[in-house]
């Protein structure tokens, strides 16, 4: 990643364009950080990758979440559906 000041950006603007096409360019104010220069298929990759974590993490979680639940009612559920069954067996 290469950096240029605010200054050489406005000298050679073109060179720095050029250089962001290949990777990230830091353009310093006054010593700190202050701009990242993408190329739209390095941003659109860097779009790409931060969804593709996103949905892993999300993923993760979701199956946390499924593996710490537990179902409120299911011995009830499962035995009325029982004893349903019985009452369909002697019905026939």
């Amino acid at each position: 990643m290469q950096q240029y000041s605010i200054e050489e950006m406005r000298e050679r603007s073109q060179d720095v364009l050029d250089s962001a096409t290949s990777e990230p360019v830091i353009l310093v104010n006054q010593s700190r950080p202050s701009y990242v220069v993408l190329s739209v298929q390095n941003y659109q990759q860097l779009i790409d990758r931060l969804t593709e974590l996103e949905d892993r993490a999300l993923g993760k979680q979701a199956e946390t979440a499924l593996q710490n639940s537990s179902l409120i009612g299911t011995e009830t559920f499962v035995t009325e559906l029982q004893q349903l069954a019985n009452l369909d067996d002697r019905d026939q």
